[in-house]
């Protein structure tokens, strides 16, 4: 090897070790990201439900504490199955591939080539063809390989800044997919209790039809007797049509319950049908969330997250589309062989090289730079105002959730007793109708009160857990690191 080839390579050595301490200690033009100070309420405004120390809940799972072995099943489906959550996982690939292409930007870029030529030349175009007689012209050969390399220094922080807001943008998706996994194991459990309560609701109907036939068939009796107005039958034969009217509905719902159970686990419609159709009780457990304060939203909450990465990614943005007003400077080089004679092609003296540096810089776009600049920094003031709205919207669930669940369980409370009484009072109008003691209305209107307390308890046994549910996805249950 020649000294003038190895002065050659030592020279890129050390203009790639200068590059190099350029690029990383260089600066980084644009606003540096801080994390966002946002100011969270010292504490809640509705009342929180104490967690004994003995039943700490794994906020993860925590569904687990309904203790009910087909809905623990149907979540493990959906999180394998959901089509939501396999799109959030493949936006993260993509993410990851876009950071890999922005840290590719860091380095240089090698290109390898190779060619071959056949040409003519015109006799009239050499002085040597310009002889009497001369019509043919000259023909020639040329063979190249080599490599062409180039590489961008990152000076002013343009690519650095890049590979910033690539970042920003997976982590972002990463707690988009956990947004969905939180999502999707609330939704699994509400459709799941709405069937639950709805199969319950079903029960209820026919329990209450049975009854209001056998109120009917004794009004019939009775009528017979001649001492009772055919107008009893009649309104006993409308109140068993009104409650029987009620359970193609519920039936209607429950079907329709099953059928999106089925979709979040990805599959057809009808394929819970067999497993979910025979009826359960309404799952229920015990208000034992552990709520913690306010800010603990911003650690525990997916989206809260998400909103704030995007306001890194934002950020770094600025800095991308700032470098634009700067020079640009590269690095370029070449070597390869080249000759007109293929048998020696690859002959060292044949070797051909070049390198040397270059800067550019746009010193007039029309304003397009600073524009893109101010563009940018819209977005990112965008990006502010939907992580602050983010935080407003999660505190309010949470507050919704709370007040939700201590007023239900009042409520609940009070249609126990509504049930309990109703009970007693129809079977007191029936027993005074049949000696004569009292009228039919009384016999309708017990009966009447007590399939609404009846259905508005099991509605409400309904609410209390769905508020539950409510409650873990206000604060964020259902994903881990």
């Amino acid at each position: 090897m020649s000294s003038t080839f190895r002065g050659v390579l030592r020279l890129l050595a050390v203009m790639f070790t200068v590059a190099v301490s350029i690029t990383v200690s260089g600066c980084a033009v644009g606003p540096a990201y801080h994390p966002s100070q946002t100011a969270m309420p010292a504490a809640w405004v509705g009342s929180v439900p104490e967690t004994a120390a003995e039943n700490v809940v794994d906020m993860a799972h925590w569904w687990s504490v309904f203790h009910d072995p087909i809905l623990e099943s149907l979540v493990t489906q959906a999180v394998a199955s959901n089509l939501d959550l396999k799109l959030a996982e493949s936006r993260i690939r993509q993410a990851r591939a876009a950071r890999s292409a922005a840290v590719a930007g860091l380095g240089p870029a090698v290109s390898a080539n190779s060619s071959f030529t056949r040409s003519r030349t015109s006799p009239g175009g050499s002085s040597a063809s310009k002889t009497y007689g001369a019509t043919d012209g000259t023909l020639s050969s040329q063979y190249q390989a080599g490599f062409d390399a180039s590489w961008e220094l990152d000076i002013f922080g343009g690519v650095r800044r890049n590979v910033e807001a690539a970042n920003a943008d997976l982590q972002a998706s990463i707690e988009s997919r956990r947004d969905v996994l939180v999502t999707l194991a609330a939704e699994t459990a509400v459709n799941y209790i709405d069937l639950r309560a709805c199969q319950q609701q079903i029960v209820i109907a026919r329990e209450n039809l049975l009854a209001q036939q056998r109120t009917a068939e004794l009004t019939r009796k009775l009528f017979k007797t001649g001492f009772y107005s055919a107008l009893d039958t009649a309104n006993a034969d409308a109140l068993t049509a009104t409650t029987a009217a009620q359970i193609p509905v519920l039936e209607t719902l429950a079907r329709q319950y099953i059928y999106s159970l089925s979709l979040l686990i990805g599959r057809e419609p009808g394929a819970l049908m067999t497993e979910l159709t025979p009826p359960s009780g309404i799952p229920a457990a015990a208000p034992s969330v552990p709520v913690g304060i306010p800010a603990d939203l911003l650690r525990q909450r997916p989206d809260i997250r998400m909103a704030e990465a995007q306001i890194h990614a934002a950020t770094a943005r600025i800095g991308v589309v700032t470098a634009d007003l700067f020079p640009k400077f590269t690095l370029s080089g070449a070597a390869g062989f080249m000759n007109n004679d293929f048998t020696s092609w690859f002959d060292w003296v044949n070797r051909f090289w070049s390198f040397g540096p270059s800067a550019s810089w746009q010193i007039f776009d029309t304003g397009k730079t600073r524009a893109n600049i101010e563009q940018q920094k819209a977005l990112e003031e965008q990006s502010v105002i939907t992580y602050q709205q983010t935080v407003l919207t999660a505190l309010q669930e949470v507050e919704n959730a709370l007040i939700s669940s201590t007023q239900e369980y009042e409520r609940r409370k009070a249609l126990t007793d509504a049930v309990t009484a109703n009970r007693k009072a129809v079977d007191l109008a029936i027993r005074l109708y049949s000696d004569g003691q009292t009228d039919f209305l009384n016999v309708l209107q017990s009966q009447r009160s007590l399939y609404t307390s009846e259905d508005a308890l099991a509605q409400s046994n309904r609410n209390v857990s769905t508020n539950l549910v409510a409650l873990y996805k206000a604060v964020g249950g259902g994903w881990e690191n």
